[in-house]
């Protein structure tokens, strides 16, 4: 039987000191408490990138140009449920102040230290991905 596909964007969004924004996804979602990159699900007709701006203003009140999000890498993985696939932008420039509008925890966290963070899985390889991606930037 095949999954039904599910299409999402996130974003590493990057302060000034190099650390990476993590969410915790709130009680009662589906992988409650896991860390992960921001984002969410991508309607139909909409771009990747319009969808990350319209996410991360509803999400954590920011304001983002789509022309500040680099295509960095993106994740394939196969849930029980669904078949996620995630692309992920860098973003190193964006406008606000940072609000948890669902009520969710974050966290500015150094690559080095996404280890401390437990991330549904298609998020790990991404930030496996990040952390050696900084390091060598």
């Amino acid at each position: 039987m095949t999954q039904p596909f599910l299409f999402v964007v996130a974003v590493a969004l990057a302060d000034a000191q190099g650390r990476v924004l993590l969410a915790q996804r709130p009680k009662g979602k589906d992988m409650e408490g896991l860390w992960e990159f921001p984002g969410g699900k991508v309607d139909p007709g909409e771009t990747p990138e319009a969808a990350l701006v319209r996410e991360i203003k509803e999400e954590l009140d920011l304001s983002l140009d789509p022309a500040n999000l680099g295509p960095l890498t993106f994740a394939s993985h196969v849930y029980p449920r669904f078949h996620l696939f995630m692309p992920l932008y860098l973003c190193r420039s964006f406008q606000g102040t940072l609000r948890a509008m669902e009520g969710q925890a974050f966290a500015w966290v150094a690559p080095e230290n996404f280890k401390d963070y437990p991330m549904p899985p298609a998020d790990g390889p991404l930030a496996a991905f990040l952390q050696k991606f900084l390091k060598d930037f």
